[in-house]
């Protein structure tokens, strides 16, 4: 009997309208269980053409937990000229960060959404890939040069201890009230790529 495949719904969307962008993206991609290369190499699997984009920007890399029977992911900045922006964090290169079931992921202006779906097979795993003309990640302002402006980021109420991220991953804690009862929210500006590599 065949077991289940693990599913990964990847969606992207690009701010620049270009019909070249996503020309080589497939539908759906079958993948045994080497690390999945995004980038614009002729040996990536996810082929993005974007000037600004690595040959080999970054992998989703499959590997089983000790005593764990599913499938599990890490994302891995492989760019040595990018960063790649992952649920809140910033990736140089080599450095990576497991996955959730549900990843925001942004790199060289592409917004990457990213769904796991566990399944029980060890020998491979799904993607299905959906383009979206809509922005993914709430941002107020995305550019092509990985400027990122506007991120939500709330500040946490007063009191000990860290506060536990919110549904979205980034915003912490209620609102703080302005003088005139107005709630104000403080925007957090991600560093472009070429200041932290």
């Amino acid at each position: 009997m065949e077991r289940p495949h693990t599913v990964l719904r990847v969606s992207l969307h690009h701010p620049v309208p270009d019909p070249t962008t996503f020309t080589l993206v497939p539908p759906r991609l079958q993948h045994d269980i080497s690390p999945l290369l995004v980038g614009r190499g002729p040996e990536a699997h996810l082929r993005l053409q974007l000037p600004h984009l690595s040959r080999r920007h970054l992998s989703l890399e499959p590997y089983l937990e000790k005593g764990g029977s599913l499938l599990t992911f890490s994302l891995k900045a492989l760019s040595r000229k990018g960063c790649v922006w992952v649920n809140g964090l910033t990736l140089r290169f080599l450095e990576q960060v497991p996955l959730s079931v549900v990843n925001r992921v942004a790199f060289s202006g592409v917004q990457m959404v990213v769904h796991v779906e566990g399944g029980t097979s060890l020998e491979a795993f799904v993607c299905f890939f959906h383009l979206s003309p809509s922005p993914l990640i709430y941002r107020l302002q995305a550019e092509e040069t990985d400027e990122w402006e506007g991120v939500p980021q709330e500040q946490p109420p007063p009191g000990p201890g860290p506060q536990a991220p919110g549904p979205l991953g980034f915003l912490h804690g209620p609102s703080q009230p302005s003088p005139g009862g107005a709630t104000e929210i403080q925007l957090q500006r991600e560093p472009r790529d070429r200041e932290l590599c």
